[in-house]
């Protein structure tokens, strides 16, 4: 192992490097080559490394998908925590150009869940997490009372953001957003003026 590689992992930085190169490897040639061997060689490191730190190519898949979904949500603005329409996944068309590599690992993992069911619960705790902080925002923002919102604006916006991956245009994701943010406002206007008639006949 190079010196460089040796004081990476003293400071803490060897695992970040294997999860990023992790994704990175996923991005571009797919979920299937990922072996601790083509991880290593992307890292710069030897495949013992790999092992040290993750043991198998199963606990690899699984932490590099905690660490970019982590990443997504903070980038992405997600769940802002503000109770803001405008702050609401403001930075999303930024994390989606910036970050293209760990947008296309998720949807490699998500499509190779249809040919491998050992991978679904990851899918399903992906796509939970993402839910429940659309959900959590949404509650902020005044719109818990309306089921089913927190899919339907949790499935715009992974639409949006594959949309920028397959065909890049930040603009036109941009201006998405903005037509998203304008039907949450006329929402929260709606169920306002409802409360306020239906308290003025109570």
């Amino acid at each position: 192992m190079s010196n460089e590689s040796s004081r990476a992992v003293q400071y803490g930085g060897g695992r970040e490097a294997l999860l990023e190169a992790t994704i990175r490897v996923v991005a571009r040639a797919g979920l299937r080559k990922v072996t601790n061997r083509a991880v290593a060689e992307e890292a710069g490191v030897t495949h013992g490394l790999v092992s040290h730190h993750f043991g198998n190519r199963d606990n690899l898949i699984a932490e590099a998908l905690k660490y970019v979904l982590e990443r997504s949500l903070d980038r992405s603005t997600l769940e802002s925590g503000t109770g803001s329409v405008d702050d609401f996944a403001r930075t999303l068309v930024e994390m989606a150009t910036s970050d293209a590599d760990g947008q296309a690992f998720q949807y490699e993992l998500i499509l190779e869940s249809r040919r491998r069911p050992e991978l679904r619960p990851l899918v399903a705790s992906l796509y939970d997490t993402y839910r429940d902080a659309t959900r959590r925002e949404l509650e902020r923002i005044g719109l818990a009372d309306l089921p089913g919102l927190d899919h339907a604006v949790f499935a715009a916006l992974d639409g949006l953001v594959f949309q920028e991956l397959a065909d890049p245009d930040p603009a036109r994701m941009q201006s998405a957003l903005e037509a998203l943010h304008d039907l949450l406002r006329s929402a929260t206007a709606s169920l306002s003026t409802g409360a306020t008639a239906r308290a003025a006949h109570g």
